[in-house]
This record gives structure tokens, C-alpha cells and sequence, in this order.
């Protein structure tokens, strides 16, 4: 998970949910937005390389669904097709000790999604 400055500028990594079952993830996504006063949700939509959707993109609208039933704060889908492999350069390229360490880059992705997303709106 990742969240913006206030001014909406720049996306920072901010946590990783380990998925505990649907109803516990949503909790603890709804408690977030709650204490961080989210203004928005920009889901990753994971599509395959050929733009389609496949099982997992179906998986992530199924859970968005259940999270909309739990929030009014809007929800919007980016495409997260290589954010993973982007976050793992960045990491590398910046050669710091976390990328000689285990590092979990689902954060770092969800921070280039929503950057992608704040960028566009900029």
C-alpha cells in the first residue's frame, strides 16, 4: 500500500498488507483510510501483456467490490502491468542496503501506481 503527501504530489511506499482473508483485509484497508483520511483509492489492476484482464484482475475486482461495500471513498483502477519489475530496478539501481536484503516490493509498486496515477492528474 502506498499514499500521497496532503497536496497529492508524490506517492510513498506506507505498508504491506499480508492478506489474511478478505473480510480481515478489507478491515484493515478500511482502518487505514479511516486514520489517514484517504480521499481516494487507486487499485492496481493487474492485466495481462496484452492488455486483457485474466483470473487475477477478476480476483482484485471481486475484493475492490467488497471494500466499496465497506467505504464511500471513491475507487479507481490503474493498470500495475510491470510495476513489480519497475520497482525491483529501482531498488537495484539505487543500491542501497535494502536491495542487498530481502526486500517485499509490493509497496514500492503500489507508490509507482499511485505516482503514475497523481502524475496524470498534475
Amino acid at each position: 500500500m502506498a499514499l500521497s503527501d496532503p497536496g497529492g504530489i508524490l506517492a510513498s511506499p506506507f505498508t504491506i498488507i499480508n492478506c489474511q482473508g478478505d473480510m480481515a483485509d478489507v478491515a484493515a484497508i478500511t482502518d487505514i483510510i479511516s486514520q489517514q483520511q484517504v480521499k481516494k483509492i487507486i487499485v492496481g489492476l493487474p492485466r495481462s501483456m496484452d492488455g486483457s484482464l485474466g483470473k487475477q484482475a477478476e480476483k482484485v475486482k471481486i475484493f475492490t467490490r467488497k471494500l466499496c461495500s465497506h467505504t464511500e471513498v471513491p475507487v479507481e483502477f490503474r493498470d500495475e502491468r510491470l510495476t513489480t519489475v519497475s520497482a525491483k530496478r529501482l531498488v537495484r539501481d539505487a543500491n542501497t542496503r535494502k536491495a542487498k536484503s530481502k526486500v517485499r516490493y509490493d509497496a514500492i509498486a503500489a507508490a509507482l501506481i499511485l505516482q503514475g496515477y497523481l502524475d496524470e492528474k498534475h
